[in-house]
Parts: structure tokens; C-alpha cells; sequence
């Protein structure tokens, strides 16, 4: 199984015929995923052909070939939605119009909406955020890579092709740590990954996703990926400690930045002891998560730990 996103699942792209919505949903085409529809007022009643060839270990499974696929353009996200049927949108527009079309999405019965969108107001995320929630719709983003369940489906900007599918659940504030992390376990293959994004203001936390990969049967680890800044990390620990059975390794980035300044992505801003990399180790530790220092030490935590369940299991 998965979590958040499956095979089934039909795709609104809002923003499909701008370069950067373009070119990805050319690869969501190739890896398999079912994008059934753009959206652009101004385009309305098109169409955009895309030159599609499989990509990852899914697409041919779930019936990409090598060829030209025509994606209609609606209007608005409700067209599309009552025209498909799609129950899942992602958004590539520009920053000031992201608040507008994470509405419009809600608006239109999306069960779950996709923002890769970077630059938003804090404002606009926080507004569009509780509109969202307010309406039961789930948001994965904004200034993220997305969520893939490998073979089954890709919503975003997460290379289709870095690895398979797999026991392990990954979820992670860093787009390019999400990448490293499916590659160094890439032997053994995940469920689903998820970024959540690195911003101030963000839809599906470390916690949401965390209470999915435990109620589902088919993740058996999860790795989660934080960094410097606020308090995501040690409240996703409180709740590791208080509800969470399977295993869990954790990376956090930032060990060697300096105190009191912002880092990477607008979230990570570190104020005296509280967000900084150690007072994050030390409150997951003390949960009974497995924290490494880099990535690689993550992934060779990981994979320790998933030899000696797998082999627990095979003795019981």
C-alpha cells in the first residue's frame, strides 16, 4: 500500500501550460501517473501534447508506451474536476496567484491538493492553509517536491526513476534530501515519500504523515528528515514517544550552522538553544529515534534497523 496517494488517483494540473508545469507533468505523464486534465482560464478548450517514454520502474506496469498523450485544458479546476473526475490536484503557478488557486482547488471538492509553488506570502500559505483545513482538504506543500509512491504515482517534482517500490516511509522538509535519501535506500524501496516543504507555513506536517505511515500495513520503517528551526521536529517526537510502534530514523540538517542565523529553506530560523540540530537530536533520542548525522549514516541506521526487524519477523 501507500499513504496520501495511490494508482488510482486522476490529476489536475494547475499551471500545466506554463514551462515549469509543462516539463513536469511531461514526467508525472512518464512515470505513470494519471494526469487527466490542465487548467488556465485563458487556455481553455486546448489541449497540450506531450512526448511521453516510461520512465521508472512503474510506468510500464501501469501502461505508459512510448508516444504522443494529449492533456485537455479547462477553465477551472471545477470544469476539470466534474470532466474527469480527478480527485487530486498540483499546483505550478507563480507565487501571487498560488493563495487563489489553493482555494479554487478546495472549492472544487479536490481531496488533496499539491503545492510546489516557493516564494508564497506567509500570509497567503497560512490563509489558504486554514481554508483548506477548515474544508477537510488535505495540502502537501507549499515549496515542495511533492509525494511519489513509487510505482504507483508521482504528484510533483520527485524524480520517478531514483527507485522503487519498497517497506520504507519517507517523509522530509528538504526537496534534495528527499532525493538522497530514496537513493541511499534504494534497495530496499519505500512506499511513499513525501516533502512537506521547508516554509514557515506548511499543510501535512512531520506528525500527519507520521500517523499514516503507522496505520499503514505495508510501511515497516520510517525515516524522517527535519532540519534547524521551530519545533516541528520535537513535536513530532512527543508524538513518536506517545504513539508511534514501528521504527523511526531521523536525520535533521543544519549540525554545523551557526546560532541565530536563518538557513536554507525560510522555516529554519534558530533562536538561542530551541530549533537548533542538537536540541532536535536530543529530544528524538530521547523518543527512541535513531538520529544520524548525515545522510549516510541515516541510511545505514535504516537499513540496520530494517535487517533486524525483517529478521525478528522471520523467526516469530
Amino acid at each position: 500500500m501507500s499513504i496520501f496517494l495511490t494508482e488510482n488517483d486522476r490529476v489536475v494540473v494547475q499551471g500545466m501550460t506554463g514551462s515549469e508545469g509543462r516539463k513536469h507533468t511531461r514526467r508525472m505523464l512518464c512515470a505513470g501517473t494519471k494526469v487527466v486534465a490542465g487548467v488556465n482560464p485563458r487556455k481553455a478548450g486546448t489541449a497540450v501534447a506531450f512526448d511521453v517514454t516510461p520512465l521508472g520502474p512503474g510506468a510500464e506496469p501501469l501502461g505508459v508506451s512510448v508516444g504522443a498523450v494529449e492533456i485537455p485544458v479547462h477553465g477551472t479546476v471545477a470544469e476539470a474536476r466534474r470532466a474527469t473526475g480527478a480527485a487530486v490536484s498540483v499546483i505550478f503557478v507563480p507565487p501571487a496567484f498560488a493563495k487563489g488557486a489553493i482555494v479554487e482547488a478546495v472549492d472544487a471538492g479536490m481531496r488533496l491538493v499539491v503545492v510546489i509553488t516557493e516564494g508564497i506570502p506567509v500570509a497567503d500559505a497560512t490563509y489558504a492553509r486554514a481554508y483548506a483545513a477548515d474544508r477537510g482538504v488535505q495540502v502537501i506543500g507549499p515549496n515542495c517536491p511533492g509525494i511519489i509512491s513509487p510505482a504507483r504515482s508521482n504528484v510533483g517534482i520527485t524524480p520517478p526513476d531514483i527507485t522503487g517500490p519498497g517497506p520504507i516511509g519517507l517523509v522530509s522538509k528538504s526537496g534534495t534530501l528527499t532525493y538522497q535519501l530514496m537513493h541511499e535506500l534504494r534497495d530496499l524501496g519505500f512506499t511513499t515519500c513525501i516533502g512537506i516543504g521547508g516554509d514557515p507555513v506548511v499543510g501535512t506536517t512531520h506528525i500527519e504523515a507520521l500517523e499514516a505511515f503507522e496505520a499503514d500495513p505495508d510501511t515497516r520503517l520510517v525515516v524522517m528528515i527535519g532540519e534547524i528551526g521551530g519545533d516541528a521536529e520535537e513535536r513530532a517526537a512527543a508524538y513518536i514517544r506517545s504513539s508511534m510502534t514501528k521504527p523511526v530514523v531521523a536525520y535533521v540538517a543544519g549540525f554545523t550552522a551557526p546560532e541565530g542565523k536563518t538557513m536554507g529553506h525560510a522555516g529554519a530560523i534558530v533562536s538561542g538553544s530551541a530549533g537548533t540540530a542538537q536540541a532536535k537530536k536530543e529530544a528524538l533520542e530521547a523518543a527512541g529515534v535513531h538520529v544520524g548525522r548525515t545522510p549516510s549514516e541515516t541510511a545505514a541506521l535504516a537499513r540496520e534497523l530494517y535487517r533486524k526487524a525483517a529478521g525478528a519477523a522471520g523467526q516469530m
